[in-house]
């Protein structure tokens, strides 16, 4: 499994979304099963609302979990994916009690002081169950 720190320089949270949004429409267009994994379910509301309308001339086909599991696009918590070996981009500040069902992991990281510690732990982790994770400057 490959897994990746997308590294942002700004600290909004609406940046960190933008960013998973433009992933999932990269991936989903090449061809890959998407799970974007929120923190919570109002995140996961937020992100089914802004993949809506981040792309005005491009519509994304994707669906919450609870709603279409089957959905190419799934947003989700710590749901199990429907599809196996697709990209999971993981927005919770823990690791997916699913890992291995993913082929790509993507963690994004911004330059929130809190958030950063978060993802420092979760690189450690990712090492720790013997993945080599690298980071990706955006």
């Amino acid at each position: 499994m490959r897994v990746e720190f997308y590294v942002l320089s700004s600290t909004t949270p609406e940046g960190r979304l933008r960013a998973a949004c433009q992933l999932a429409l990269k991936a989903w267009r090449a061809g890959l099963p998407v799970f974007l994994r929120g923190t919570d379910q109002a995140q996961c509301a937020e992100l089914d609302e802004l993949l809506w309308r981040f792309k005005g001339d491009s519509f994304m086909p994707h669906d919450l979990h609870q709603d279409n599991p089957q959905a190419p696009v799934v947003i989700g918590l710590d749901d199990a994916p429907a599809a196996s070996q697709g990209l999971l981009i993981n927005l919770n500040p823990a690791l997916s009690p699913h890992l291995e069902q993913f082929a790509r992991v993507i963690e994004i990281v911004n330059q929130e002081p809190q958030l950063l510690a978060l993802c420092r732990e979760n690189f450690r982790l990712y090492r720790q169950k013997g993945y080599d994770p690298q980071r990706v400057e955006l």
